[in-house]
């Protein structure tokens, strides 16, 4: 609303969540865990912590 952009996290009308960040999908694929995957049409995104950590007041518990 403040009209910057930044990253975010938010709910959306369906319940799931969208996350804008920085896309490094190429940089960490190779750094994944074992235990995990993402299929070709997911991408990974970098959110700071700090943006985490203000989002979470925001994320329900259930």
């Amino acid at each position: 609303m403040s009209g910057e952009t930044c990253p975010d996290v938010f709910e959306l009308t369906d319940g799931n969540f969208a996350v804008i960040g920085t896309e490094a999908t190429a940089e960490l694929d190779p750094h994944l865990p074992s235990d995990a995957a993402r299929a070709d049409y997911e991408r990974i995104v970098v959110i700071s912590r700090e943006t985490l950590i203000r989002a979470k007041r925001d994320i329900p518990d259930a």
